[in-house]
């Protein structure tokens, strides 16, 4: 599926990037983890996210602006 790699900012929004890259973070059991993408992944910016780092739409509810 490997699409062209971007990142784009909505700016009442997250962040969202297309492509294939390796994806490290720390999840709510305090664990590294990580992933290979090949696709779209959308990502919090308003801090919000139930699902941190992904993006869960809390940003609409909160009216963030960014």
């Amino acid at each position: 599926m490997s699409e062209e790699n971007s990142v784009s900012i909505n700016k009442k929004g997250s962040l969202k990037v297309t492509g294939k890259y390796t994806l490290t973070y720390t999840n709510d059991a305090g664990e590294e983890v990580t992933e290979v993408i090949d696709g779209k992944r959308s990502f919090c910016r308003c801090g919000q996210s139930k699902t941190m780092p992904f993006c869960d739409g809390s940003h609409r509810e909160a009216g963030f602006e960014g």
